[in-house]
């Protein structure tokens, strides 16, 4: 693409091909030129869908950049959660964290994960659901994929979970029904087998927004399933060890 990069139009277009429920492929779209462009357009299409939950999602670029988007539409389990279903939707496992104070942008001595974990004053089970405006996610361009909140479509917040849980999730048998049909039957398996190292990366990031990481913000830290397709709409159902998360996804909330 020849077209100059304008943050405004990319917004409304993944705005657009959200609200449609449609994807195009990457070399369609005039690209971010850098991270700050990419979250330029990030914050712009928050705003066109008026996004105001204190509810992020933490990873890294494959240049090891760390990176967030908000969680949208957010909800909770026990007030009866019904989350968009769209063609091409996928499902991940989740533990979130909730800071029970600040971990402002530091300069020298790195926050240890002992720091991030004292900052942690709560732990859930949650779902998040994925489904990005750009055809090949984040393959192609990540900057895009950062762009359109990182193909972020919805999370579910589930029950609260002993704190130790953030050192222990890994291995926990992990069982995932859809529609009654098992899509996960094993143990839970984070990409980078610490569910914490994405947060610990971001605490560390000095570049990020002075607002960020501040007491009250949940951030949901890493798929423990992988990336599930749900090919329909139909009810989920999470058994993490002892805890459980059911919620549906549905083609009337749409």
């Amino acid at each position: 693409m020849t077209e100059r990069f304008d943050p405004r139009t990319l917004a409304a277009r993944l705005h657009s091909l959200r609200k449609a429920g449609r994807q195009e492929a990457t070399d369609t779209f005039a690209l971010p030129a850098d991270l700050h462009q990419a979250m330029e357009a990030q914050n712009l299409l928050t705003a066109a869908d008026h996004i105001s939950s204190n509810a992020w999602k933490v990873t890294v670029s494959p240049q090891g950049q760390a990176v967030t988007a908000p969680l949208y539409p957010y909800a909770k389990a026990v007030s009866g959660a019904d989350i968009p279903w769209y063609p091409g939707l996928k499902f991940e496992t989740e533990i979130a964290v909730r800071l029970g104070g600040d971990l402002p942008v530091r300069a020298g001595v790195p926050y240890s994960r002992a720091e991030v974990v004292e900052a942690i004053s709560a732990v859930y089970l949650g779902a998040e659901l994925l489904v990005s405006a750009v055809k090949e996610s984040g393959s192609v361009s990540f900057l895009l994929f950062v762009a359109d909140r990182l193909g972020n479509s919805g999370y579910v917040l589930g029950p609260e979970v002993d704190k130790s849980v953030v050192d222990t999730a890994a291995g926990t048998p992990l069982k995932v029904t859809h529609a009654g049909r098992t899509i996960y039957d094993g143990p839970a398996q984070h990409p980078k087998g610490d569910v914490l190292t994405w947060l610990v990366d971001y605490a560390n990031d000095g570049v990020r927004p002075e607002t960020s990481l501040m007491a009250g913000a949940l951030i949901t830290t890493g798929t423990l399933s992988g990336a599930i397709e749900l090919t329909e709409p139909g009810e989920i159902d999470i058994m993490l060890g002892n805890a459980h998360l059911s919620f549906s996804v549905s083609k009337d909330s749409i």
